[in-house]
């Protein structure tokens, strides 16, 4: 079988397959600000959009039950396992596409036995005769369309482009799925230690109305006071059952974070938790922002749809179709792969599109206009990003002077709650009094606890915010 007219048609067309119409595609430019304006500052650094993925920035909470939570989340949550199928999807669309660079080969086997028939004779007569044939072949065709204008290529780049953005799409959920088991685990633990306090609170404010019950019925205290004394109780009696349900909501949450269902899933309650906040470095380096699964994600649209360019604008040049078989066919499978049976044909096709109505133009304007419009959404998601780290940024400078705040306040109470128990002992107040300044006390102590975590959950708002925390790398 002869492929050589093939292959020098394939050689000439390879020679000229170095050319690639439509743009070649350059990052959209964006400047940073060298600081934020809530307090931190940029460092200069290489943008690492891999960098998130190393980062396992929950460590810094230092709780061994959140960070298997987030383990867990990151198996078993059916939006990660969504992501890594639509992951899976582009980058068969990359292989799809990288399949046009090459023909298509094809074999054949055939054969058949069969009659042909003849005639003969006078306008009075007619006779007709038949013989058996048989027909036997072999054959291999292959077909190809050179890649003479970037076509393919432009097609394999756009693909490749967009299989990056959906990897980072893939990020994207895996820190936004995190980041929520967090900040939903924070909060569950929050309303722990609001449903201990409110139980306290609960009991005293009892206590303070069987007191203040038992005074009306000895007439040395007012109905309005009996009165004050009820719905103080009946407030704190409500803002349990209100801590109690969200506690139990929030569980329901996690529970789906990690992939099960609700009835299967419990947190024990723990009172005492310790709040922790990890507090990033004044100076952050600027990679941090850029490697925002969308900020990524953003920026490789646009990289596919500036390849998209090429696609269109190489519809206005011809194409060529090579095509050619070879093989061999006789009347009988017996030497039938010889040289006298042997069959080749070789046909190249040119073709270009004369008069489209205007169709090919305008889905060059079709592909610029949509580029266009995704490097705008990105620089649109970049200023969005900046604005999300100023956000939680400012959130964090505020909530800790308000932390701090109700430290004091709860320290002073503390040192007042104490001298109304000496002075209780010293019979110099009653116990009333000491009631009532253990209520404040509790309630000084529920203000500062929930602003704890808040702060605490801030911090994973930044985290988030910044593409993952700012660590570059695993940590131990």
């Amino acid at each position: 079988m002869n492929l050589r007219p093939l292959l020098l048609a394939a050689t000439i067309c390879l020679a000229l397959g170095g050319c690639m119409v439509g743009p070649d595609y350059q990052k959209p430019a964006m400047q940073l600000p060298m600081d934020f304006k809530e307090g931190l500052q940029w460092q200069r650094a290489v943008a690492n959009p891999q960098g998130a993925l190393a980062s396992q920035w929950w460590l810094e909470y230092r709780d061994p039950l959140l960070n298997d939570l987030i383990q867990r989340s990151a198996t078993a949550n059916q939006s990660i396992v969504a992501a890594e199928a639509a992951y899976r999807l582009a980058m068969a669309q990359v292989s799809s596409s990288r399949a046009g660079l090459w023909p298509t080969l094809g074999v054949g086997l055939s054969g058949s036995r069969g009659t042909a028939g003849s005639s003969t004779g006078t306008s009075t007569s007619t006779s007709s005769t038949s013989a058996v044939a048989n027909s036997v072949s072999a054959t291999l065709t292959a077909s190809w369309e050179p890649d003479l204008w970037g076509l393919v290529r432009r097609g394999i780049e756009s693909s490749n482009a967009a299989a990056q953005s959906s990897d980072a799409l893939l990020a994207g959920v895996r820190l936004s799925i995190s980041a929520s088991v967090a900040s939903n685990y924070l909060a569950l633990r929050q309303l722990d230690i609001d449903v201990g306090l409110l139980q306290q609170q609960q009991q005293i404010n009892q206590k303070l109305l069987d007191m203040i019950q038992a005074q009306y019925q000895q007439g040395t205290a007012a109905n309005d006071q009996l009165l004050q004394a009820q719905d103080q109780l009946s407030t704190v009696v409500a803002a349990l059952q209100t801590a109690q349900r969200s506690r139990e909501q929030y569980e329901h949450a996690l529970a789906v974070l990690v992939g099960v269902a609700p009835s299967q899933f419990s947190v024990a309650p723990k009172g005492q938790y310790a709040f922790v906040v990890p507090r990033p470095p004044l100076t952050l380096p600027s990679s941090l922002l850029l490697r925002r699964p969308d900020v990524v994600s953003a920026e490789r649209t646009a990289a596919a749809a500036n390849a998209k360019i090429g696609v269109a604008q190489a519809a206005f040049f011809p194409t060529l179709d090579l095509t050619a078989e070879a093989g061999f066919r006789g009347s009988a499978l017996g030497g039938l792969f010889s040289v006298p049976n042997r069959i080749w044909t070789l046909g190249p096709a040119l073709a270009e599109t004369i008069f489209d109505g205007g169709a090919r133009e305008a889905a060059v304007q079709q592909a610029q206009a949509s580029y266009d419009q995704d490097v705008a959404n990105y620089r649109g998601t970049v200023l969005s990003a900046l604005q999300n780290v100023e956000d939680n940024l400012s959130a964090i400078n505020h909530l800790q002077v308000q932390a701090d705040t109700y430290q004091q306040i709860y320290q002073r109470n503390q040192q007042l709650f104490g001298s109304q128990q000496a002075q209780l002992k010293a019979g110099t107040v009653s116990q009333l009094n000491v009631l009532t300044q253990q209520l404040i006390l509790l309630q000084t102590e529920q203000n500062l606890r929930d602003t704890q975590a808040q702060l605490s959950q801030g911090s994973v708002a930044l985290i988030q915010s910044l593409g993952g925390g700012w660590q570059t790398k695993a940590q131990p």
